[in-house]
């Protein structure tokens, strides 16, 4: 009885007393300590497994109420849990650290000098990556200004500029194979003797940079440059380099761009729908209590008000959805099927006015430089103009279909993706048609080369005249004139997330497209992204204002990734359809690795025709449709199996879900039979003392 006296309960003064003899600090200090022993905040820490959580719940739970725990040696796998984890990562008080430091001591002289010595050193190395990783993260460039976005205006206009830097660093990545697969040996075995030297001539100007004619078009820019030199092996040759270089660009792009999206898409899918957090969680659980500077408390501020701001939207749009009329919803979907029709006729007439302007581009012409300028990059133009205008008629259009601020966005994506994507496949389709194309140039990988080219020049310098020429202007004429008519016409300036995402999708779709003609494409788009990452950032922070609706990033973020995977297959079904035309036309490529009329296929055969008779039969079989057979089988049983297990998971999430939701109302139950149980006492308690 001693012993359960000793135990620190609350005591009420009174029935009706809800004052604790115990100071408030202790009372916050117990409820801490039995919030921090809880199974499930133990799995949360770091270096804890759910697995051990449970077995040291079920340890302690096992224990008697009245009894005391056992004094005597711990268990050796508890034993060795306790001492291989850092201290600051169990689950204890300061002193119970203590405590366990001195045991830790102690344990030194009894299992002995390399177990010991075992034990410092992968606390050591566990040490060491953590703060590895942590330098590593800190490395990221741009954290800092990912966060005063993400603050200011919201986590989807942060997915954008995410989305921007990872570009970058994809494009990077292709930088450095192409220095490996084909700048490097052409620049350490040569160009061959026969080859032109590379120098700025008389008959060369400023706009062959522009034009990517003259100077450019004999520098390694383009297709046109790489030569055989002295690397002339069976096996190992500049040709083979440059499809091998080609082809691991495009196959790490295909394998990187569907993980995200694959990673992305399993998030999105393990959440659902029916997925809301509690509004209790994020008005009581969302500050972060070690923030010290001004500066980061505002910032997390606005994160909890831009989080709150998109839930309030999202229960109001279910709310008033859930209020329609039937009359109501034939009234709108009669209205998106008008608009909708709306939008088609848009889209055929952009097709028309892109497919007019690139037959009046690829004529022959005798005038001025400047005239003929503009019709060189009349195709570029026209597609950038009708890429402007069209995704912004689609963004105004896209309220009065009443879907959710979500939903428009990724419908706007949707729309703006297939005119872009569109427009571009017209404007190939043409390029590559040789009936109604031009006559066949010296050059061909190179002229085709040079409107991929003008394509990313003419992109990027249409973001800087509109940031700079249009947007800037607006700004200043509304900070400084804001009773003017030109001011109040012009509405506040937004940073419209489908406009500019399709800016980057449509950019580095060009730059794979024309990766196999012009192989520094890459690096001339790591520094126009480079570049305009800092053009919208001053875009966003000094022209645009933030937006009153907010909406939520993930969905967005796999459709980012999407709409990329369908520009890299845009890509690869071109390159392999220009390989297909050289072979089935016996029109070899003139100019660059693959010369004397020579293709891709012809030089592979060489290669393998030098291999041992085993290797030639193993090739052969894998090319056969001997193994496709068995190929697409085991494509069948894999996707069969995953899927099996996607949906065995789904039922389980949906499962746990609904566990989830009857813990809950169980817990409000107990508490309501509870305070019932208590105030039956208590109105007992008055009866017998009156």
């Amino acid at each position: 009885m001693e012993e359960h006296r000793s135990v620190n309960f609350m005591r009420l003064l009174s029935d009706e007393s809800t004052h604790s003899t115990l100071s408030l600090d202790s009372c916050e200090y117990y409820q801490t300590e039995i919030f921090d022993q809880l199974p499930s905040i133990q799995a949360c820490r770091p270096g804890s497994s759910i697995q051990d959580i449970l077995e040291a719940s079920e340890a302690q739970g096992s224990t008697e109420p009245g009894e005391k725990p056992s004094n005597g040696p711990p268990s050796k796998g508890s034993r060795d849990k306790e001492s291989m984890h850092p201290l600051r990562n169990l689950p204890m008080c300061i002193k119970a650290k203590r405590g366990a430091r001195v045991r830790r001591k102690m344990q030194i002289s009894n299992i002995g000098f390399w177990e010991s010595w075992r034990r410092s050193q992968s606390i050591n190395r566990k040490r060491v990556w953590a703060q590895m990783g942590g330098a590593l993260t800190g490395l990221l460039p741009w954290q800092q200004t990912l966060s005063f976005i993400e603050g200011r205006f919201g986590v989807g206009v942060k997915a954008y500029f995410v989305f921007l830097r990872y570009l970058i660093y994809l494009n990077v990545l292709h930088c450095a194979l192409i220095s490996g697969f084909i700048l490097g040996p052409s620049s350490f075995y040569g160009r061959g003797n026969s080859s032109e030297p590379l120098k700025f001539g008389g008959n060369d100007s400023v706009l062959d940079f522009f034009q990517g004619s003259g100077f450019v078009d004999r520098s390694p820019v383009f297709f046109g440059f790489y030569t055989r030199g002295s690397l002339n092996f069976p096996c190992l040759n500049t040709p083979l380099l440059y499809f091998a270089g080609i082809l691991t660009i495009l196959f790490l792009s295909l394998i990187m761009v569907v993980r995200r999206t694959a990673v992305g898409f399993k998030h999105r899918w393990m959440l659902g729908r029916r997925y809301t957090m509690n509004v209790s969680y994020k008005v009581f659980c969302g500050w972060d209590f070690t923030i010290l500077d001004p500066a980061a408390a505002t910032l997390k501020h606005s994160f909890i008000k831009n989080d709150l701001k998109l839930f309030l939207e999202e229960q109001s749009f279910s709310l008033r959805e859930a209020q329609r009329t039937f009359s109501q919803r034939i009234r709108l979907y009669l209205l998106r099927f008008f608009l909708n029709m709306v939008i088609l006729s848009l889209l055929g007439g952009a097709f028309y006015l892109i497919f007019f302007a690139t037959e009046m581009s690829l004529k022959d012409s005798g005038y001025h430089w400047l005239v003929s300028l503009f019709l060189q990059y009349l195709p570029p133009i026209t597609i950038t103009f009708v890429n402007l205008l069209l995704p912004i008629f689609f963004h105004k259009i896209s309220p009065f279909e009443d879907y959710s601020i979500t939903t428009q966005v990724n419908t706007t994506l949707v729309r703006s993706i297939f005119l872009r994507l569109a427009s571009l496949g017209i404007y190939l389709f043409f390029l590559f048609n040789p009936a109604k194309g031009p006559k066949q140039p010296p050059c061909w990988e190179n002229h085709f080369g040079r409107e991929m080219y003008k394509l990313s020049i003419f992109n990027f310098l249409a973001t800087f005249c509109n940031t700079f020429l249009f947007d800037y202007p607006r700004k200043l004429v509304q900070e400084k004139y804001p009773t003017s008519l030109l001011a109040r016409l012009s509405d506040k300036q937004l940073f419209l997330i489908p406009v500019n995402v399709l800016d980057l999708v449509y950019s580095q779709t060009v730059s794979w497209v024309g990766i196999y003609y012009c192989p520094l494409l890459p690096l001339i788009g790591t520094v126009t992204l480079v570049a305009m990452f800092y053009i919208k950032k001053f875009t966003l922070l000094r022209c645009c204002v933030a937006e009153d609706r907010m909406f939520r990033a993930a969905t967005s973020s796999v459709l980012f990734h999407f709409m990329l995977l369908l520009g890299l297959i845009m890509a690869v079904f071109t390159l392999g359809f220009n390989l297909y035309q050289q072979v089935t036309l016996d029109n070899g490529s003139s100019c660059g690795p693959l010369g004397n009329r020579e293709t891709v296929f012809n030089v592979t055969g060489v290669c393998v025709n030098s291999l041992p008779n085993l290797a030639q039969s193993t090739l052969h079989y894998l090319t056969s449709m001997a193994f496709a057979l068995p190929l697409i089988l085991a494509e069948i049983i894999i996707l069969t199996s995953y899927v099996s297990r996607g949906r065995a998971n789904q039922k389980a999430i949906e499962r746990l879900k609904d566990m989830l939701v009857m813990s809950s109302s169980d817990k409000r139950f107990l508490v309501k039979q509870h305070t019932t149980v208590l105030r039956r006492q208590r109105d007992t308690h008055r009866l017998r003392t009156k």
